[in-house]
């Protein structure tokens, strides 16, 4: 089987500074994609969440890991940056085969647990704007040259499944609107590609093991079960390469049409395709949470990666 599938194929992955959007960049890549990698942190200045990840560094890590890899410095809730940026695309590869849309940014702004009548409005609105907004506006220029081929694909990434968002209150108001926004636009994104013979696809990873959550932890990746000791449920965690492999299964899925519209997870997109994490491992978190951790059993997660 070949270790390239997807040579050939042009990606943008709208969001690609850190977490599941770097590394979904790098497994792209990993694929033999060339990849844009768009984001507004860069070498020449940080964006307010002031971290140190830079576009230029997933980039790198793109080309690194046997792709092409493109950094472009971009503002997704300003139309015109992503126009140029869509026009670039054109100019350079005149296709695009995936869309990744993956901006976020908003985990400062966000008021855990508080009723809506304790959120501020200003960083609620904020949130929104960052995780809906930059989506749309980056569909608005980006499908008109995705649909000039058949078998594109588009991926909203999000945080929970629809069957799972449906019946949880996702710890703010704004947060649960925003994640519930993200796989409805795959919904809507599906029901306008289909006649031109592309796919959209709502994907959620589980409790990734990002940048700023290794941070948070106190750990790094190769320590990372030391988590535990902070919350014992951190066993069920996965790095960000997981989703990334999941995008990278969808796109080289002669038959991905048979998820357009479907909201799923990486752990059930694992159970699909064999691909695994890093570590070899298929962490199933959804399932966890709501088989173990809502069920108030003892940390395990055997059975579940």
């Amino acid at each position: 089987m070949t270790t390239t599938p997807l040579e050939g194929k042009v990606a943008l992955v709208a969001g690609a500074t850190r977490g599941a959007g770097r590394q979904i960049a790098v497994q792209l890549g990993a694929a033999g994609a060339t990849v844009y990698a768009t984001g507004r942190t860069s070498r020449a200045g940080r964006s307010e969440l002031d971290r140190p990840e830079t576009i230029e560094e997933t980039a790198e890590l793109v080309t690194a890991a046997g792709g092409t890899g493109i950094a472009v410095r971009v503002d997704h809730l300003v139309p015109e940056q992503v126009r140029d940026l869509v026009a670039r695309i054109d100019a350079e590869q005149g296709r695009l085969d995936v869309l990744v849309n993956d901006v976020w940014g908003a985990d400062p702004l966000i008021t855990w647990e508080k009723p809506v009548w304790e959120q501020p409005l200003d960083a609620g609105f904020r949130t929104l704007r960052l995780a809906v907004d930059t989506h749309i506006v980056t569909s608005h220029f980006a499908l008109p040259l995705l649909i000039r081929r058949p078998g594109g694909l588009v991926v909203e990434i999000g945080d929970g499944t629809r069957a799972y968002n449906d019946t949880h209150y996702r710890l703010s108001v704004f947060y649960d609107l925003a994640k519930v926004s993200v796989t409805r636009l795959a919904y809507s994104w599906g029901h306008e590609l289909s006649p031109h013979g592309c796919t959209a696809v709502a994907l959620t990873p589980g409790w990734i093991r990002s940048e700023a959550m290794l941070e948070h932890f106190g750990v790094t990746e190769e320590t990372w079960r030391d988590g535990a000791a902070k919350d014992p449920h951190f066993v069920i965690s996965e790095t960000p390469a997981f989703v990334g492999r999941a995008v990278v299964a969808l796109a080289a899925d002669a038959e991905r049409a048979r998820w357009n519209q479907a909201s799923v997870s990486a752990g059930e997109l694992a159970r699909v395709y064999g691909f695994t994490d890093l570590d070899g491992s298929r962490p199933d978190a959804f399932r966890y949470l709501s088989e173990v951790v809502e069920a108030d059993r003892p940390a395990d997660p055997t059975g579940y990666r």
